[in-house]
């Protein structure tokens, strides 16, 4: 049978009879027939995956990047040269980058697995008017399922009975507390995920009570499988560093072309053999080509990777390394990531003030006493509290006052109760005591509780509940509740008996008030540093959460993230929004509230339209989307979801803020080090293009292909990987992040490329003119060639070595940044400078390569022309310097 849409209806403004009607069930439940047929039309409960590319051909797509097919063209060259060892090495590059590239592109696949693992793999349901169990992929719309603590939700459904029943729903929405689940009408088609308290959503879990729904959606037509949705259909957005990689390999293209074109005209026009012509355009093409670029700047990540696994920052993507570093916006979650997760109490109101947490509740205080006994945590055998969040906070709170709370319910058992009831938002326990009588602990609603009081416990007497003490006690409810924190009373009375019938009439009346707890979910202790930083590093950091508007903005402020002028917007209120608004908009908001997972990626692209590179911090499904839309995803890897980490670019292994913050320093070095690597390479490569060039304008035959391939391959790769280990510039975190309009060009780093190399191809031209005309071989032409080549193939060699030296930094003095600081690249460029010499000085390589060895003057001239390099970047770099400071 065709697949037939499910109904798209907004459930929760339905009544019960409207519902059953439009789903074709009733509280029986379906007959296996009609399960069987509905399995047929909407398929099985299950998450689908979009259809993927097969592997050779995500394999074959990596090839498509200009960069990439430079490097063929390069490797095609080198074999056409007869070195089939470079072109073996930049083919295995390519192989390298292109398996990278399918490994990241599954990471989408990975995700929705991680989606279906959520789902509970059993439920039960009734069917035909029998409670059996079944496998959760096999409930159709239209089941009755049966719900209770521990259980996980198996699909969207609409509760038809709840008793105290709360479901945990921090992974689809964000909000850190438990939701309690009613049965009644919501009016408003436009509610939240968030505020559609007689839902239940797939993959949620039950914390408290039990209930009993119909099913309204399943597979792709529930919440999760939205966002799985969202997931597939999401783009993949390109990396600053790979952008950047994109833009050189097109550049680097077309300078190519044109440079070889206009090289091989000139020498037809001066009537040289176009063989010839075109044999020196190639090795001109072999000279511009920085072959080992794409392999440096793998290893320069992947160095970063290993540094910043060592603090706990875990890399999955390695473009993302860098991307911190010129990361505009951080757009962090609040629950988990800014906050613990974990409801704690933090300010205490009895014998008619405030008590700040640190103050201390001595062991014999009513408010400690009475919030403890009327509480349904257990304490497992390991110490562990289960239950309620809200309840465990006060058990805890206890716990960690010194209070022996399962001793002192062995002395005083609970004997009756009266359950929590959200409609009268109350709880009574009623205790046995030694002497006979009956102590009765109630906690509940500020506003209820504190109506149900007759008299106040003041310093251990109970007095009347006075108007003027009532008051206090409001003012004091009000005042912690603006702070947004979560409120609850305490209450007790002793009794003679325990009623016949124990109800709210019989027991909940002519209670002593004993005070009120505040409980929040508090800011992790480091976040409020790592915000401070970010700030000071020129990052806006924006908090973005399913939780309250009160608990957000409270939670913001404490933090530094919402400051004087900056608001806070509500998912409701983002819904009037349009996104060209919200575009507009979006630079003075700081907190996001009551969002839903789309919202969470309008916001995002906001920013990036805004031309904001953005991160994004997260631990739910419902970061999912957001996390895989941002520029870079961080998920948490202790209480983040198997989603969340599937969809990141980079995990934190010990859910620390912090350790962001120490991302943000690495990437920005990571680029930095990269910049260097580039500066570098190019104006090596430039000065061999403009030797080349000059050499062919006025006739001379100067530096073969293999020259130019053993020095881009020895004396170019090793400097250029050993830059990458340059240890951090000590104000990296002390300005702004460079944006997304910043390349590996950017910070003077083009002009320096551009007169570096100009200077090199200068220098070599020289070496080899004064060669020519101090001819150690005077009346041998082939010699006094030999020679001359030789000269120039070292000179080269060695001004890139030196010039290692001066790309250290773009503006500071070598002296500054210190000249030996980096033992890698020392042994880098010794290395570099054994390589060249062998090549020159040992018999048979120095026929292979077509040079001979020098004799004492001639090795004098190269040593001195290629040192020069060094005091004449000085030079330049003080003017620029000083220009810079006038400026």
């Amino acid at each position: 049978m065709e697949e037939k849409q499910q109904l798209n209806e907004a459930f929760f403004t339905l009544d019960e009879k409207n519902i059953m009607d439009k789903l074709g069930t009733s509280r029986e439940g379906l007959s296996s027939d009609e399960v069987q047929r509905r399995l047929e039309q909407y398929g099985h409960n299950q998450l689908q995956e979009e259809e993927q590319k097969g592997l050779i051909a995500k394999f074959f797509d990596q090839f498509k990047d200009f960069m990439i097919i430079v490097l063929l063209v390069a490797a095609l060259v080198s074999a056409a040269f007869g070195d089939v060892a470079d072109a073996v090495i930049i083919l295995l590059v390519v192989v390298l980058n292109a398996v990278m590239g399918v490994f990241q592109e599954n990471k989408a696949e990975q995700a929705i697995s991680a989606l279906k693992s959520m789902a509970s793999p059993e439920a039960h349901v009734r069917r035909g008017g029998r409670v059996e169990s079944v496998k959760s992929t096999e409930i159709v719309p239209g089941d009755i399922v049966l719900l209770e603590a521990g259980d996980v939700v198996p699909a969207d459904v609409r509760f038809l009975d709840a008793a105290s029943l709360k479901i945990e729903e921090a992974a689809l929405t964000g909000e850190s507390v438990p939701v309690e689940k009613k049965v009644g009408v919501i009016s408003d088609p436009e509610t939240g995920i968030g505020d559609r308290t007689n839902m239940g959503f797939m993959s949620t879990n039950v914390t408290y009570g039990r209930g009993e729904a119909v099913v309204v959606g399943t597979g792709m037509n529930t919440e999760v499988g939205k966002i799985a949705d969202m997931l597939n259909t999401s783009e993949q957005t390109m990396t600053p560093l790979q952008r950047n990689l994109d833009r050189l390999g097109k550049y680097l293209t077309i300078a190519i072309i044109v440079v070889a074109v206009v090289m091989f005209g000139v020498g037809l026009y001066q009537g040289r053999e176009w063989l010839d012509m075109l044999l020196i355009a190639i090795s001109l093409a072999v000279a511009a080509i920085p072959e080992g670029l794409p392999a440096i700047v793998t290893i320069i990540l992947s160095i970063g990777t290993q540094r910043m696994a060592e603090r706990k920052a875990l890399v999955r993507n390695l473009p993302a390394v860098e991307t911190l570093g010129s990361t505009d916006v951080i757009c962090s979650d609040k629950t988990g990531t800014l906050t613990q997760n974990k409801m704690t109490v933090e300010k205490v109101y009895y014998n008619n003030e405030f008590h700040d947490d640190e103050e201390g509740v001595g062991l014999d205080n009513p408010l400690l006493r009475a919030t403890t006994y009327a509480n349904d945590t257990n304490i497992t055998a390991d110490g562990t509290l289960v239950g309620d969040p809200t309840e465990t906070a006060l058990v805890q709170y206890a716990l960690d006052k010194g209070l022996d709370l399962e001793a002192q319910l062995e002395k005083e058992p609970r004997v009756a109760e009266v359950p929590f009831e959200s409609d009268r938002k109350l709880m009574s326990t009623i205790h046995r005591l030694s002497d006979g009588r009956f102590y009765v602990a109630t906690k509940g609603a500020p506003d209820v509780l504190i109506d149900r009081c007759t008299h106040i416990d003041l310093n251990g007497e109970v007095v009347p509940f006075t108007e003027e003490l009532r008051q206090k006690a409001l003012e004091a409810n009000h005042d912690m509740a603006t702070q947004a924190l979560r409120v609850l009373a305490g209450g007790y009375k002793y009794s003679d008996a325990v009623p016949e019938k124990v109800n709210t009439e019989t027991v909940e009346h002519d209670l002593v008030f004993a005070g009120l707890t505040g409980m929040i979910d508090p800011e992790r202790p480091e976040a409020k540093d790592a915000v401070r930083v970010a700030k000071r590093a020129g990052i806006r950091p924006v908090m973005i959460t399913g939780d309250h508007r009160d608990t957000a903005q409270a939670i913001a402020q404490r933090l530094g993230i919402l400051e004087e002028g900056q608001g806070v917007l509500t998912g409701p209120e983002l819904q009037q929004i349009s996104d060209e608004e919200l575009v507009r908009k979006v630079n003075d908001v700081s907190v996001y509230a009551r969002v839903s997972p789309e919202h969470k990626v309008r916001i995002v692209k906001a920013w990036q339209n805004n031309g904001k590179i953005v991160a994004m911090t997260g631990d739910g499904v419902n970061d999912a989307p957001s996390l895989k839309t941002a520029d870079i995803g961080v998920g948490m890897g202790i209480t983040g979801t198997e989603v969340s980490k599937n969809a990141s670019d980079m995990v934190l292994a010990d859910d620390n803020f912090q350790t962001i913050v120490f991302a943000i320093e690495e990437g920005r070095k990571i680029f930095s080090n990269i910049q260097k690597a580039v500066q570098f390479l190019l104006s090596a490569n430039l000065g061999e293009v403009i030797t080349l060039f000059v050499a062919t304008l006025l006739g001379w035959t100067i530096l073969e292909p293999v020259h130019i391939l053993w020095i881009n391959l020895v004396t170019d790769t090793f400097p250029a990987i050993a830059l990458g280990m340059e240890p951090a510039e000590q104000d990296v975190m002390d300005h702004p992040p460079r944006g997304k309009g910043a390349t590996f060009f950017s910070n003077g780093v083009f002009p320096s490329i551009l007169y570096q190399g100009v200077l090199e191809g200068g220098l070599t031209l020289f070496v080899y003119w004064w060669a020519t005309n101090n001819p150690v071989h005077a009346g041998d032409p082939e010699l006094v060639h030999l020679d001359a080549l030789t000269m120039a193939f070292a000179t080269l060699g060695l001004i890139q070595l030196f010039h290692a030296f001066n790309v250290k930094s773009i503006k500071n003095s070598l002296f500054q940044v210190g000249p030996f600081r980096n033992k890698p690249f020392n042994w880098a460029v010794l290395l570099s400078f054994v390589l060249l010499a062998m090549v020159i000085f040992v018999p048979g390589l120095n026929d292979f390569f077509h040079v001979a060895p020098l004799n004492g003057e001639q090795w004098l001239a190269v040593l001195l022309t290629s040192f020069s390099i060094i005091p004449i970047v000085e030079v330049v770099k003080f003017f620029i310097r000083k220009f810079d400071k006038e400026d």
